[in-house]
């Protein structure tokens, strides 16, 4: 059964790197480089070119045989390749193929078709399978616990802040489709590969007051036949793009010698432009970078002179060590000087992370863009590439600066973060967004909540404004599940919370209100600019529906939850395997939009057979 309510209660520099025409000679020397270094070193050479040898290869002048890119590759809707992208071109959309003719394989991948020549490209996964991951690897990543059973008589509150971010489950993409391996553990955050998926939830009335509405579905646990599942569904308001506030942006990009690769600041530049089309004459784009030093590429520039924004953003090249903590002053700093009243003040961060020079330590960063968030200006974090990827820092410069953080791993992805899902992206219509579930102990013995391990609050926080917490954007949907032991159901395995010589544990069934319903789902949220939160509260009782005639979405949510406990290796799999996963996952397939769901299958097949490889 769905509960919904929104019922309120009181209180409480350079030239950009041309694309080369398909000449004969030219497609000879990239094909032999290719086929050389993919049979001495693995990896096809071609992933490999930077800007500077592409550069270096045009052995013809510039007047003849070389032409800028052109508008329509520039802008060629990815979406067609999406239900094979990920399987058989390699980690992005980068660069254009380059060959003269012949079978070779191009300088792209996953989005996009080899333009020259009619060449039978392979993209970045080249011409063996997929590419190899990098020698020298340094990506970071925060260790997490999954959370446990807590016993609902000893802790009836479970206190979390929301998350919209989709990083993982794009990182976990990465890893499966183009590196063909399986993710780290502390890579795979649950809750965001459940919330990288849109649901079929109702948006919030016309004239609703809350900017979101919320819904509850419970029913059988699919992993586990003794014990319940619970959905906790929250859906922004939508906000139609001619509807949507004057945007003042500045892109803050690390042009850094880390970013010198195809999945790097070329990929970074054409998922940027994709934003650039997409803006309206009034809005406003500045242009800051940083590498050894930061440095303004482009002052506050209206949308009526896109020409001017793109031209700069071709501009660019990588070089040098990164000093992301300047360039973070600096942004802030032009976003304050054009800082727009009832406008969108956001400051989008496009960087591998790997932070090296001046203000480096994530603690020094964090609290720096926690006095920036105060400013009113948001944040949104955009991470590229791999054998670097500093993914546990972004996350953290996202979490405190009122922001998002998504993974951009191919061309496919930044038009889903930056085209498609703009308005959440963009617009805040909710902040510092707690949720606070109460559970009734005569009905649940325990409770777990499955992922947001790094997102979990203390009781006395919910009611606290000054605790900072998540964002929602326009359209935005945030999906909670809780596994729950009924009373009866507790074993004596599950540990029991350690008792104190002077004083008597609690009598569980002293003081308990009689009472049928299961839980009640408590949330906060501020507006984008106030400063006091509205409390929203939920009674949900428990119909005992069984598995079998759960909601589409709920079946599809507790198959990416299964998926990602199996990658994780959770204590908590039951008896789960890759197989259910991909029968549950089937069952939510009626709900679509965009084929990211049908894209999910092919993962889970993925993983299945890599599980099976290396058991």
């Amino acid at each position: 059964m769905r509960h919904t309510s929104n019922r309120p209660v009181p209180g409480a520099g350079g030239r950009s790197v041309p694309r080369f025409s398909a000449m004969p000679a030219l497609g000879l020397m990239i094909g032999l480089l290719a086929s050389g270094c993919a049979e001495q070193a693995g990896p096809p050479r071609a992933a490999q070119v930077t800007e500077s040898e592409a550069e270096s290869l045009a052995v013809v002048s510039a007047d003849s045989s070389i032409e800028p890119t052109s508008e329509a590759a520039a802008s060629s809707s990815p979406k067609a390749a999406r239900a094979q992208f990920a399987f058989q071109q390699g980690v992005g959309e980068i660069m254009p193929g380059m060959a003269g003719g012949m079978g070779g394989m191009g300088m792209m991948g996953m989005a996009g078709d080899a333009q020259a020549g009619g060449m039978m490209g392979s993209g970045m996964m080249g011409m063996n399978g997929p590419v190899a991951p990098p020698e020298h690897n340094t990506e970071s990543y925060a260790r997490i616990d999954d959370n446990p059973f807590i016993r609902a008589a000893e802790e009836p509150l479970s206190t979390f802040s929301v998350d919209v971010d989709t990083a993982s489950y794009a990182n976990v993409r990465r890893f499966l489709a183009s590196q063909r391996m399986l993710p780290p553990p502390d890579a795979v955050r649950i809750e965001e590969l459940i919330n990288y998926f849109v649901y079929d939830l109702q948006a919030p009335s016309e004239g609703d007051p809350h900017p979101f509405s919320v819904e509850v579905e419970v029913t059988r646990c699919p992993w586990d036949a003794d014990h319940r599942l619970a959905r906790i569904g929250v859906k922004g308001r939508e906000v139609e793009r001619d509807a949507r506030a004057t945007s003042n942006l500045v892109f803050l990009l690390d042009v850094s010698g880390s970013m010198d690769s195809p999945d790097k600041l070329p990929l970074l530049k054409r998922a940027m432009r994709l934003l650039v089309d997409e803006l309206g004459e009034n809005d406003r784009v500045a242009i800051v970078v940083y590498a050894s030093s930061e440095g303004l590429a482009l002052p506050s520039t209206p949308c009526d002179r896109k020409e001017t924004i793109l031209a700069a953003l071709e501009s660019l090249q990588a070089g040098g060590s990164t000093a992301g903590g300047a360039g973070i002053q600096l942004a802030y700093q032009v976003a304050n000087e054009n800082f727009i009243e009832g406008g969108i003040n956001r400051v989008i961060l496009c960087t591998d992370g790997d932070f090296n020079v001046g203000v480096s330590d994530e603690g020094q960063l964090t609290r720096m863009i926690e006095e920036k968030a105060k400013t009113g200006v948001f944040l949104s974090v955009l991470g590229f590439g791999t054998g670097n990827l500093q993914d546990s820092k972004m996350e953290a410069l996202a979490d405190r600066g009122n922001g998002n953080y998504a993974y951009i791993d191919s061309l496919a992805e930044a038009e889903k973060v930056l085209v498609e899902q703009m308005g959440g992206t963009l617009v805040t219509i909710a902040k510092d967004v707690k949720i606070q579930v109460d559970f009734n102990p005569a009905q649940v013995g325990a409770y777990r909540l499955i992922g947001y391990e790094n997102r979990m609050l203390e009781a006395r926080d919910f009611e606290d404004d000054a605790k900072d917490a998540g964002e929602i954007g326009a359209g935005h949907s945030v999906t909670a599940l809780y596994e729950l032991i009924p009373p009866a159901q507790l074993t004596e395995d599950l540990p029991a919370p350690s008792e104190s010589r002077y004083i008597s544990p609690p009598d569980p069934a002293a003081g308990h209100v009689a009472s049928d319903e299961l839980l009640t789902v408590n949330l906060r949220y501020k507006a984008p600019d106030g400063d006091d939160s509205t409390l929203v509260e939920l009674p949900v009782v428990d119909a005992g529906l069984d598995y079998t005639d759960a909601s589409p979405d709920f079946k599809f949510a507790s198959a990416v939850a299964a998926f990602g406990m199996l990658l994780r290796g959770s204590p908590h799999v039951g008896d789960v395997s890759h197989d259910a996963v991909l029968e549950l996952a089937q069952a939510g397939l009626e709900f679509d939009p965009g084929g990211y769901r049908a894209e999910f299958l092919e993962l889970a097949r993925t993983a299945r057979d890599l599980s099976r490889e290396n058991p």
